[in-house]
């Protein structure tokens, strides 16, 4: 009798997981953030950029080549700095959205600038490399359309 009712449970616990399965339809398929797996610049890029990039003498305030370029990743100016605007010494965009392997800022973390005309070291300069968790973050904020989330 013990055997037959553990067996009804677990038949029954087995169709219960089969039914509540779903189709996937609104988990988070990646960084954590709930949204479906897209970064947003608020809660995901803007950290990564206030830590790494947005400290004092490189891309806060207005602080001129050789140092910053002028561009301004701070909370509040980073899409006005970077989304469609021509990068210095580059022909690509610091950002274009829904293409992360256009955008130079894109090739400027990752080391690869030199492919695509450009110079300089890798950012961010002087310190560590970003992580490859942080790179994909950023990577997916700009593929989702670099929005001002």
């Amino acid at each position: 009798m013990k055997l037959f009712r553990l067996k009804a449970l677990l038949g029954g616990l087995l169709l219960c997981g089969l039914a509540c399965a779903g189709d996937g339809t609104g988990v988070d398929l990646g960084n954590g953030n709930g949204n479906g797996g897209s970064a947003t610049l608020s809660a995901d890029v803007q950290p990564i950029f206030t830590s790494n990039c947005a400290t004092a003498g490189c891309h806060v305030g207005n602080n001129p080549p050789p140092i910053g370029q002028g561009m301004d990743l701070s909370s509040g100016n980073t899409v006005s700095n970077t989304v469609n605007v021509l990068a210095a010494g580059a022909s690509l965009d610091r950002i274009e959205p829904g293409n992360p392997d256009q955008s130079y800022l894109v090739h400027k973390i990752e080391g690869t600038q030199s492919q695509v005309g450009g110079g300089g070291g890798r950012m961010p300069l002087g310190g560590s490399a970003l992580s490859a968790t942080e790179i994909a973050t950023i990577r997916s904020w700009i593929a989702a359309g670099a929005l001002d989330n």
